[in-house]
């Protein structure tokens, strides 16, 4: 029996056309320009996905300071379809999980996922991810056009180390951002 790897790699302009490729295979619309080069600034927030040293996922966030609140957005979470039920998805997931904890500073996480992709929807509440909002005609040329945000609140670090609750607040699923897609649907 073979043992298997999962590995995470940073984005970088000599595998970006595997991220847009990955992309046009696993989400229904293309993201812009604008959306990779911005990845190629996120540092840890753009990791590949790697099962046995083959790039089959990609996780994409930004941090967003909307509402008077840091929030950190998850762009895009996605996988190959072969390579799904792996535990590819949860590695992404605590990746960024890790990478919140460890900043402290954030109010939630949150994701758009479109209102029929049932398995998207139990994948993040398995991490805690509640559905706080449907945006109605949020996808442009895909239907169902409508989207569950869901989110994620954390505990915010505080000085002298108290603990405040932040309330809830916007989110999004199937990690399709829509500021960054053009509305193309795949062939």
């Amino acid at each position: 029996m073979t043992r298997t790897s999962i590995d995470l790699g940073d984005v970088t302009p000599h595998n970006i056309k595997q991220l847009k490729r990955l992309n046009m295979v696993v989400f229904p619309v293309s993201y812009n320009d604008k959306f990779y080069i911005d990845v190629l600034e996120a540092g840890e927030l753009a990791k590949l996905a790697y099962y046995n040293d083959i790039v089959v996922g990609a996780v994409c966030c930004r941090v967003d300071t909307s509402e008077n609140m840091r929030r950190l957005y998850i762009m895009t979470l996605g996988c190959l379809y072969p390579y799904r039920r792996l535990g590819i998805g949860s590695v992404m997931v605590n990746h960024i999980l890790k990478y919140v904890e460890n900043d402290g500073n954030f109010d939630s996480i949150f994701l758009h996922v479109q209102v029929n992709n049932d398995g998207a929807i139990e994948f993040y509440k398995k991490f805690g991810f509640e559905i706080v909002e449907t945006k109605e005609q949020y996808y442009k040329r895909i239907e169902p056009a409508d989207a569950h945000v869901l989110q994620k609140s954390l505990k915010k670090k505080c000085p002298n180390d108290t603990t405040a609750r932040v309330s809830n607040s916007n989110a999004h699923v199937n990690g399709i951002d829509k500021s960054h897609h053009t509305g193309k649907t795949k062939a």
